[in-house]
This record gives structure tokens, sequence and C-alpha cells, in this order.
């Protein structure tokens, strides 16, 4: 059962741009069950499946995510509560990781022949300031030999067929500081605010759904200071690309005009884009349903941001999927339906035997 891999997993910390130790951990489980595993550049963990005949024939590329949305030093002690397990991404995605790595057991026992190469990913950068850095590596260098690119990720019973595009941004505003009585220069602060009150009068469109964010905002150094510096990160998404083009030029618009009105200066650093739009899933969703059939399981489409998004712009088969059932994603309260993994499991290698058997590309 991949219960067996989930409590080690997810009590091996694995912040975003930190994921080293829970790399390190997958790239062991893996090598313990027979397979060569390699690391990229950007720190990706791959095993590539490729049985004597399947030699050229596009692969399939499974892709579940290393990092959390934790930062160091957070205590990610998993606990068992009445058939659940909680804890710090217990879930997203340590649970994934946990499936994938049961799935490398069980095709190591030789009950699926592969037709076709099958590539397992663990890979780096999906949560916050990430920007999908690890599935846009596997997919920039290895796309040629790719027929479908699937990310494990998410909740049983979902697919997501269509990426939200996203953009991010860090907008850092600086005036010369000083004296709360003994100078009069202009606020970073101020400038901060106006900012964050222009950014949140900007019309956006309810269809397609377009959405604006300030997830995190700050400044100053003490209450009789004029803030020199201030900070806020900026998050826009959007169904459609133009639309989010058109919000991001208003967006950064925004921003210049609040440092004038104050009189201090910005600098604005772009943190993140996310490509949007159709995943090209249509072939991948005739295996999805059928495999999900026969755990009596419905599956929903969805639209959301994942590992998926980084096939986008190749013209790739994609989709994500998710293996268990839980709940409180990105809380520290997060928990896992401990039975529901081993129904992750079936789903899965049964999706990726009639992989094998219905070629797609």
């Amino acid at each position: 059962m991949p219960l067996s891999y989930l409590t080690r997993i997810a009590q091996t910390p694995a912040p975003t741009f930190h994921e080293e130790r829970r790399a390190e951990l997958i790239a062991s489980l893996w090598q313990d069950l027979g397979y060569t595993t390699e690391r990229d550049d950007v720190g990706n963990v791959l095993t590539r499946l490729t049985p004597p005949g399947t030699e050229g024939r596009p692969a399939l590329l499974l892709a579940a995510h290393l990092d959390t949305v934790f930062e160091a030093g957070t205590d990610v002690t998993v606990r068992e509560d009445a058939g659940r397990l909680v804890g710090p991404g217990v879930g997203d995605n340590s649970a994934s990781l946990a499936v994938v790595t049961a799935l490398l057991r069980d095709l190591r026992g030789g009950g699926s022949t592969l037709t076709r190469p099958l590539w397992v990913a663990a890979n780096v950068g999906e949560e916050g300031l990430g920007d999908l850095r690890g599935s846009k590596s596997l997919i920039e260098q290895h796309s040629p030999q790719l027929g479908a690119f699937v990310a494990v990720d998410g909740y049983l019973g979902v697919a997501v067929t269509r990426g939200v595009g996203v953009r991010r941004y860090r907008a850092s505003f600086i005036g010369p500081g000083g004296h709360s009585w003994g100078d009069q220069g202009p606020s970073a602060l101020h400038a901060l605010g106006r900012a964050i009150s222009a950014l949140y009068a900007l019309h956006l469109p309810l269809t397609p759904r377009t959405t604006l964010n300030v997830g995190v905002a700050g400044g100053g150094t003490s209450v009789n200071s004029i803030a020199g510096s201030a900070d806020l990160l900026l998050d826009l998404r959007s169904l459609d690309a133009g639309m989010l083009a058109d919000l991001d030029g208003r967006a950064v618009a925004a921003l210049h005009a609040a440092a004038r009105e104050v009189g201090v200066t910005v600098r604005i650093e772009r943190v993140g884009d996310r490509p949007g739009g159709h995943l090209n899933s249509e072939p991948l969703l005739p295996l999805i349903r059928e495999a999900a059939r026969e755990i009596k399981l419905d599956v929903r489409t969805a639209s959301s941001s994942t590992d998926a998004n980084a096939a986008a712009p190749h013209g790739l088969s994609a989709v994500a999927v998710g293996v268990y059932r839980g709940g409180n994603a990105h809380r520290t309260d997060e928990w896992v339906q401990a039975a529901s993994l081993g129904s992750g499991l079936k789903f899965l290698r049964r999706m990726v035997d009639l992989y094998q058997r219905r070629p797609v590309r």
C-alpha cells in the first residue's frame, strides 16, 4: 500500500526552493526498488522505464511535485485520527508521491507489460514562486520524446483539462525614509497603500473568470520612521490569455502611477509566469474515465494551475489527476483519508495500462 511510504515522505520537509532532502529520499526509495534515477540541473528526480522493444516510442511522463507551501521549521509531524492522516503537506503533494512510488513498486513485480516507455518524475517548484520550474524544465528538455504528460496532483475524481494562466509580480517602492517628525519625505508605505487600492479598483471580467490578489504586503522599520521601502506580491489569473495580458498591463500601470503620485520610485519584477489554456487533454480523458469506472469513481473536469500548465506551449497532451481523498490543502491540519490511497493506486495503474493499449500522441 502507498500508506507505507506516505508518513516518511510527508515528514521530510520540502519548502519550495529547498526540496533537496525530499528529493534524496525519493531517489533512494526508487533506487531501492531497483530503478536507475537521475537528477537534472533544477533538481528534478527522474526514472525512465524503457523495456526492450519500446525504444524510440513516445513516452508517458507521470510527474508528482516534491515541494510544499510550508516554510522551513514547520512541524511536519503526521498523526492518525479516525482513519485520517493529518499534517502539513500530507496530501499536497506527499500522497501523490507515495502513490507513484507504490506504482513503481508494483511495476517492478511484472504485473503490467509496458509497450511504450513510462517515465516517472518527482519535480521541484510547483508551489508559490517556484513558477513550475521543475515541470517546465522536464518538458523543455524532453518534449520530442514524450507522447503525454500527466501531473499527479489533487483529489481523486478530478481531472484538470484547462490551465489557468498566472502572472506574478513583486513591486518594491523605495523612498528617502527618515524621521517621522524631523523629516517630511514621501513614505514608501503610502505608495504601497495607494497601489493596493488602485489594483483592487481595476475592472475584472466575470467571464472568462479573471482574478487579482495582493497576497503579501509590508514595509517600514519602526512606528517613528518614514518608511523607506515597502513591497507587495501580486497574483493575476485568467482563463483567457488575452484577458490576462490586458490585466497585466493595467496592473503594472497602476503600480507605476501610485509611485509617481506619492513621489517614490518603484521596481517591478515579474516573479511568475504560468502559461494557461487548453491542455489538449481529449486523447487522455477516455483512459481516465475508464480507469475511474473500474473503481466506481466519477470524474469531473476542472480548470486550475498545476504542473500540467507547463505543457500548454508545447502542444503536448496533458492533464492533472488526483489520487487521494482529503481536505484542508495548504493548511497545517491538512488530511488524507488513508483508505483512499489504495483506490488512487488502482486508478493510476489502470490508467497507465490503458495508455499502453491505446497509443496517444
